[in-house]
């Protein structure tokens, strides 16, 4: 193999590498130009709602649990170095393993431990609060996606307005806080009252802007998950920006429907195919092919299962089941002749006709 050809299946399997690493802003759930701040509330968010000691279920509910928790506090511990976020903004966790910051899963301790140390965290007993900022409002927003799109995953683009705080002319007051004050109004008295006391800040509007945001869409998501942005909402001037909630809706599909884990796929066959049996095949989401035929006879409404060839279970490996249940398309005419044949064929059949009669 030429030098030439080296250079290409290497750069290829650089690329394969990259495509298949979990970006650490999607993990945060921030955008990349997100600063400090940003960064840390998006964590301690995340590390409160997913630290292991409050994840209830199976024990491999509990390691992939504790695994994507292992994910979230390394983006953290990445993104909040300044010199490891240049490093990964550039060349991606290889770059990080090269410069000895380790990939994905690595560096020591718990970040979520000494990120609440000054708060009186002891496990989740809480102790002393942060003071809570003015937040602005939260954004809803459905995006539909198709089944296939919920049994594969992928990213999607969504586009909207967003108001956006920018510099205008002239003052504002700002960091208003109440003042006690005490006032002397004779010998010996005096009198207290409360006044609002602001400071002079440069003033500030809102513009509306258009805003691109990757919504990374995992497999086995169920209809109606909500994916957050933590700061993608709307903005309030001198607090924080409201969470932006992006609601998946499915759209319905021709062939398949989704029960839970579980797919239902409804297949018409002819009286002749119900009788003697038929090969079929059918196209699966993925586009792989699943054998639903059978040499038997097969009843109007018979369902049929199909184990493992359902919808994948979400943050799983498993996958649920798929039913196929059959509709016998029956002619809408019979001839005398086909009669007399059917009458020959099935009339001094005793097993048909105690089977007709146990149905009835």
């Amino acid at each position: 193999m030429g030098r030439r050809a080296l250079l290409g299946a290497a750069l290829l399997l650089g690329l394969l590498a990259l495509a298949a690493a979990r970006d650490y802003y999607d993990l945060l759930q921030v955008p990349r130009s997100a600063n400090d701040a940003q960064i840390k509330r998006a964590y301690r968010k995340l590390a409160l709602k997913m630290h292991p000691d409050k994840v209830q279920g199976s024990e491999e509910e509990k390691k992939a649990a504790a695994q994507k928790f292992a994910d979230v506090s390394h983006a953290y511990e990445v993104l909040t170095d300044p010199e490891k976020r240049k490093v990964y903004d550039r060349y991606g966790e290889d770059g990080l393993k090269q410069m000895g910051g380790g990939g994905r899963g690595g560096g020591g301790g718990d970040p979520f431990a000494s990120f609440f140390s000054n708060f009186g965290f002891g496990g989740f007993g809480f102790g002393q609060q942060e003071e809570e900022a003015p937040k602005g409002n939260n954004v809803v927003v459905e995006l539909e996606v198709t089944l296939r799109d919920l049994y594969l995953g992928g990213h999607f683009k969504l586009v909207r307005d967003k108001n956006v705080v920018k510099p205008a002319p002239g003052t504002r007051k700002c960091n208003c806080k109440q003042k006690v004050v005490t006032k002397q109004i004779g010998p010996g008295m005096y009198q207290q009252y409360t006044t609002q006391v602001c400071e002079d800040c440069p003033n500030v509007q809102y513009v509306r802007e258009p805003e691109t945001l990757t919504v990374h869409v995992e497999p086995g998501m169920p209809d109606g998950h909500t994916i957050t942005f933590f700061e993608e909402g709307e903005p309030i001037v001198d607090g924080e920006h409201g969470d932006l909630h992006v609601v998946l809706r499915t759209l319905p599909h021709p062939h398949f429907e989704r029960r839970g884990e579980g797919l239902m796929y409804n297949a018409t066959i002819s009286l002749l195919e119900a009788l003697v049996g038929f090969e079929r095949e059918i196209e699966h989401l993925d586009g792989h092919k699943v054998q639903i035929g059978t040499r038997g006879v097969t009843r109007p409404g018979e369902v049929r299962w199909f184990q493992g060839e359902g919808m994948p279970q979400f943050e799983k490996t498993t996958r649920g089941d798929m039913w196929v249940t059959f509709d016998v398309s029956f002619p809408r005419e019979v001839s005398e002749e086909q009669r007399a044949e059917l009458r020959r064929l099935f009339g001094g059949n005793a097993e048909l006709q105690r089977q007709q009669r146990d149905e009835l």
